[in-house]
């Protein structure tokens, strides 16, 4: 990722934050809606809690892009923790779809194209990192393939 990419991320996810509890819930309907085989990892939760969780999540990854070396390494636990929901490899793409459709809704006009490839970047980049720290190198390599 460049710069500019990282640029337009976080500009982009400034708009998103005052919105968070409603892209939240976007994010998750639509997630259900796409992929309803991931619901019941969240058949105990809170979501309204784990919406928070998510936003939260996605405020550290996204103001720590101009410094990966801080976030990989928490990117990297919090995926060798989801294994023990359930969480297969091929789920992180069904997620980051679901990201990229919410944002696509949650900022109509000002998403363009050149924002929807740094966000699909920025998801690629650590998708890999957490399917390789949860699922080894093939599992990482197949997943990306999907």
């Amino acid at each position: 990722m460049d710069d500019t990419q990282i640029t337009l991320i976080q500009d982009s996810f400034a708009k998103v934050v005052p919105i968070k509890d409603t892209a939240a819930e976007i994010f998750y309907a639509d997630l259900f809606e796409t992929a309803p085989e991931v619901k019941p990892y969240f058949a105990n939760a809170d979501m309204a809690e784990q919406g928070n969780k998510l936003m939260a999540t996605l405020a550290v990854v996204v103001n720590g892009l101009r410094d990966l070396g801080a976030i990989v390494p928490v990117a990297e636990k919090l995926a060798v923790r989801h294994v023990d929901y359930g969480v297969q490899a091929e789920d992180y793409a069904k997620v980051g779809a679901s990201l990229l459709r919410t944002l696509e809704k949650g900022l109509g006009d000002a998403w363009t194209l050149d924002l929807q490839v740094a966000w699909a970047d920025a998801c690629g980049i650590l998708s890999g990192v957490m399917t390789t720290a949860a699922y080894g190198d093939a599992a990482s390599a197949e997943a990306a393939a999907e």
